[in-house]
């Protein structure tokens, strides 16, 4: 018996001793998880807003309004806005690298219907979606930091600076201590303005914009070096006092090229260096139109100020190639496209630079004047003829005997009368109806119901076309369809197109009538 309750006392010891173990081992274990639980909950939320816009203030059709930014939808609802950009794209995709990021996005506009096509926002639009986003964005703070993905050439009735004001409204709804870092095209009329009230800017740096997601990483990468205390933004902006049609900004020749090689050397040469260039955007008729320059670094305001001049310096050494060039006129481009198509360095591919509307005729008549087959109009538009097939429910094989395009004002030609053969009428580039109609020997027109800009001879497979049949491809574009055609080595011959007259589009910018912008104090309007 006493060996018994020795057994029996050593062994509730060895209980005794385990359970404390035990409740040792649990403690820790709840102490852990509470500590895991709060590290992961301590995450760095990233706000993303769009709202983008390339205004034509010079455009006819009257300004754009809340109806044509809701074609569509209403707005981009938030998880959507994440997706709805390039920019937005790749702030996304590297800021997902960092594991302790969050990413929110924000009810933000769609896109306009027509594009860069439409006249000025109205003011009532601009509150409207103003008041869309920044009740969202109230309804979701706390935020450690905001991307913007903007333009840079918006223009608003009655708001001189737009992307400031945005970026005005966001800060006094975040407070002081959250970064705010924004996305650029560089068709942009900024200022020192909008860095007032965010703190950096990432400007695409090629022209056609394939570093749009690029720029988006960079953004992604500023805010989360700055929450985490490892930048602190100075910067610096100038204005070079040069105006420049956009069609002369193509960054695959110099002086555009070199202009932003010497930002991307000034940022491989230094640590936290950001230098972006606006080469500006003339069709905008507002206060700060024209070239900026802005530079970003990393507590360094002299850093900042020194590049910011040299870039300036620099501008105004390569003033008058930039601002310079001319282009054949309609009748002098057929004349050297008839000898293209002989000595068989074809396709030809025509960029209809000038026209903005998207209905000009100039090219297509000269075309047909010189009798030149075997073309595909890429595109023309003309709302009106598409609402009339659409009422007699026209199908592929109907006849077609319309005049088409030239109806926005003398700058767009005449309407041209087409007799042919419609070859498809249905949905295409997002729209309800497009029809393809093919006349003559072997021609064909894309006719579409707004502005609509090829890039690429692959949008351009449907309804019955092939464009590697036609000798000759006209876009209404100015420098995007290199990307597709120049670039790529599709087409033998590209010509630049010129149209007759003074208006909107063309190279020659004094015969605008700006209210706004200053452009006689700009280069090459002012010699000083």
């Amino acid at each position: 018996m006493h060996l018994l309750e020795i057994y029996r006392s050593k062994f509730l010891e060895f209980l005794i001793t385990e359970l404390m173990n035990m409740k040792h081992f649990i403690f820790l274990c709840v102490l852990c998880t509470i500590i895991s639980c709060d590290t992961e909950e301590k995450k760095y939320r990233f706000a993303v807003i769009q709202y983008f816009h390339e205004t034509c203030t010079f455009c006819p059709g009257g300004d754009t309004d809340i109806y044509d930014w809701t074609r569509n939808v209403p707005f981009v609802k938030g998880k959507n806005v994440l997706n709805s950009s390039s920019y937005s794209k790749g702030f996304v995709e590297q800021a997902t690298l960092f594991k302790d990021v969050e990413i929110i996005g924000i009810n933000s506009p769609d896109q306009v219907f027509g594009g860069s096509s439409r006249s000025w926002n109205t003011k009532e639009s601009f509150e409207h979606f103003m008041k869309i986003i920044l009740e969202d964005l109230k309804s979701k703070l706390p935020v450690d930091g905001v991307q913007l993905s903007l333009h840079g050439a918006m223009a608003v009735r009655d708001i001189a600076r737009p992307e400031a004001e945005i970026a005005k409204r966001v800060r006094e709804l975040v407070g002081p201590n959250v970064p705010i870092s924004a996305t650029f095209d560089l068709h942009g009329n900024e200022d020192e303005e909008f860095l007032k009230w965010s703190d950096a800017a990432f400007v695409t740096k090629r022209y056609p914009h394939y570093d749009a997601a690029l720029q988006g990483g960079r953004s992604a990468n500023f805010l989360y070096k700055s929450v985490k205390n490892r930048f602190m933004p100075t910067s610096s902006t100038v204005k070079p006092l040069i105006l420049t049609p956009t069609v002369l900004q193509w960054t695959g020749d110099g002086p555009a090229s070199k202009i932003m090689e010497r930002a991307r050397r000034w940022e491989n040469r230094n640590q936290d260096v950001f230098v972006s260039v606006f080469y500006g955007f003339p069709w905008s008729d507002v206060p700060d139109i024209g070239a900026t320059i802005q530079v970003i670094t990393n507590n360094d305001q002299k850093l900042a100020d020194s590049i910011a001049n040299d870039m300036n310096d620099y501008f105004l050494r390569v003033k008058k190639e930039f601002a310079g060039g001319t282009f054949p006129m309609p009748n002098e481009a057929v004349i050297k496209t008839v000898s293209a198509i002989k000595n068989g360095d074809i396709p030809v591919v025509l960029g209809d630079y000038s026209d903005r509307q998207g209905d000009a005729t100039w090219i297509t008549s000269e075309l047909i004047k010189n009798n030149v087959n075997k073309f595909l109009i890429a595109t023309l538009r003309d709302e009106n003829v598409l609402d009339e097939l659409e009422k007699i429910n026209a199908k592929k094989g109907d006849v077609f005997d319309y005049y088409v395009g030239g109806y926005t004002g003398e700058q767009a030609g005449k309407p041209l009368r087409i007799k042919g053969e419609i070859k498809y009428f249905g949905p295409r580039f997002g729209y309800e109806y497009v029809a393809v109609v093919e006349f003559g020997e072997g021609n064909n027109i894309i006719i579409v119901p707004t502005y609509e800009q090829i890039i690429r001879p692959s949008s351009l497979q449907f309804g019955g076309i092939n464009p590697d049949e036609f000798d000759v491809i006209v876009v209404k574009s100015r420098v995007h369809f290199r990307r597709g055609f120049d670039e790529t080595g599709y087409s033998k011959t590209i010509m630049v197109v010129d149209a007759p007259g003074d208006f909107i589009g063309t190279t020659r910018l004094d015969a605008l009538d700006y209210k706004f912008g200053p452009i006689k104090n700009l280069y090459p309007f002012s010699e000083n």
